[in-house]
């Protein structure tokens, strides 16, 4: 990837000690460094990719601590400060006095060519929201959105800038913005005012602003966006099913409310009636879910997609990666697919067949007596390994595999074929055995399979009669749920229909006496 790197890291070694920053600079990775740490009464550190170092055995004193607070800007109320018209961000712990007992001094570097993957998208003048995991570049691609906006299309962007992350520290932004304007904020509390601000006083075409975290934020944002100003922003979550079950910030997306169907309708839609709908057109018409530097997964109409979601269809992702000649591939991938895409031009060779073999899975963070549960209810022999490397698949979850531990990167690069769940219940483990093995699923839904889920609903009724408090059926079909209800009724005992299809359950309980 044809990326260039603007390093400013002598300005924040120059705060450091000397035994401190001696040592540093000798380290032959020295321009990777991310973060060094400062607490008191311990040895200093340093953070690398994929490495920490103790930097001395010496431990940080209080003076220590003042040297490098006497050389950079007046922290704010976040507890952040910063060196003049550099990107670095110096954090600060302090004590119940308030006095400073540790130090967090990230390093702020402008990469350019971050959003080459996106760059269509940006330039399209919707509004985009980036997602991800701290660390993961979200400020720094907004950095560099923000230039691109300004420089190569000729836009009025103006950064609302609420800890001088995206712009740096001091009155002059730093020049990885071009010619965008920031405007700072005062203090985290006041970002929706000074959002509103933007608008109303500036005349921008374009707001970047990152880390929309309150409701006020978010309400803000809608008012920008209403307004026909284009906004690139970012947010607290890694997920778009996140941002919908946060109901904070769900409003982003255009908010969640539970609508009651009438039997007709609840019939024709074969769904319960009590369901979860969109309640307007959202903030952001893209949403880019960033799960390293090169890969992202992309939801270009996010009203489709969350419909999708909230109706409990497959949801299928546009998944981009750079290969390694810097050129964006492109993938769209059911959720529950088999997730071997490559960041090369083309997949790898997949790992040992699977199909025709006794499978050897390695569960990793799902639950491993769900599938085995699953694997006995499909009458199917599993082996379940207790490392990858007994293993010939990996099944995992999909919240898993996007956080992308170690342990799955390295499963990855070994070819091991890696399944993902979109979610953790048994019907999902049996979906992904029957992709394995390829054996097919059967859905019993003829008589004798009704049959049965009412004479188990009418097994849990008796019981409940004779004294237990609650019993929960086998998950059925809205359908049935719905007779095994009229069955409860019958009997004058309680029932109520809980979780989540396909694992929606009617539980029977004792009717309260008053």
């Amino acid at each position: 990837m044809a990326e260039k790197t603007f390093n400013e890291l002598d300005a924040l070694l120059g705060t450091l000690p000397l035994h401190i920053n001696e040592p540093l600079k000798q380290q032959p990775d020295i321009n990777e460094l991310l973060e060094i740490i400062l607490d008191l009464g311990r040895p200093p550190e340093a953070r690398f990719p994929g490495r920490e170092l103790v930097i001395c055995s010496r431990e940080v004193t209080e003076e220590e601590l003042e040297h490098v607070v006497a050389r950079i800007s007046p922290f704010g109320d976040d507890n952040r400060a910063g060196i003049e018209r550099t990107l670095h961000r110096i954090s600060a712990i302090r004590n119940r006095k308030g006095r400073i007992v540790g130090l967090t001094c990230r390093i702020g570097r402008a990469v350019f060519g971050t959003i080459k993957i996106i760059q269509e998208l940006i330039e399209s003048g919707k509004s985009v929201l980036l997602l991800g995991r701290p660390g993961v570049g979200k400020t720094t691609m907004l950095r560099e959105v923000a230039r691109v906006l300004a420089d190569d299309l000729k836009k009025r962007v103006i950064i609302v800038d609420t800890s001088n992350e995206i712009a740096g520290d001091g009155d002059i932004p730093h020049p990885a913005i071009g010619h965008a304007r920031r405007m700072q904020v005062p203090t985290p509390t006041a970002q929706h005012a000074v959002m509103i601000e933007a608008v109303e006083n500036h005349m921008p075409q374009v707001i970047i602003i990152d880390e929309i975290g309150t409701e006020l934020e978010a309400v803000a944002a809608r008012t920008i966006a209403e307004r026909g100003v284009q906004l690139v922003g970012t947010a607290h979550g890694n997920t778009l099913e996140n941002i919908i079950m946060n109901p904070t910030l769900s409003d982003l997306i255009g908010g969640i409310q539970t609508v009651t169907l009438g039997d007709e309708e609840a019939r024709r839609r074969g769904t319960q009636k009590s369901i979860l709908e969109r309640k307007a057109p959202p903030t952001f018409n893209v949403v880019v879910e960033i799960q390293d530097r090169n890969r992202v997964v992309v939801h270009p109409e996010v009203s489709e997609a969350v419909d999708e979601i909230l109706r409990g269809q497959t949801l299928a992702n546009e998944v981009r990666w750079l290969d390694e000649t810097g050129q964006v591939r492109k993938k769209v991938q059911a959720a529950e697919e088999p997730a071997r895409e490559a960041r090369k031009a083309a997949p790898p060779a997949g790992g040992p067949e699977i199909q025709g073999q006794v499978p050897r899975i390695f569960p990793f963070g799902i639950n491993r007596a769900r599938l085995e549960q699953a694997a006995k209810e499909m009458q199917l022999p599993i082996i379940v390994a207790e490392s990858p490397e007994e293993a010939n698949v990996l099944v995992t979850s999909k919240n898993y595999f996007r956080r992308k531990p170690q342990r799955l990167r390295d499963a990855e690069s070994s070819a091991l074929p890696v399944f993902v769940l979109r979610g953790n219940t048994v019907n999902h483990m049996k979906q992904a055995l029957s992709s394995i093995t390829g054996r097919p699923l059967v859905r019993e839904k003829n008589n004798h399979s009704m049959t049965s889920a009412l004479d188990e609903a009418q097994e849990a009724i008796d019981r409940i009669l004779k004294g237990e408090e609650a019993v929960d059926l086998t998950p059925q079909s809205a359908y049935v749920r719905r007779l095994q209800h009229i069955l409860a009724e019958r009997y004058n005992v309680s029932s109520v229909s809980t979780g989540q299809d396909p694992g929606r359950r009617v539980r029977v309980y004792r009717k309260a006496k008053f």
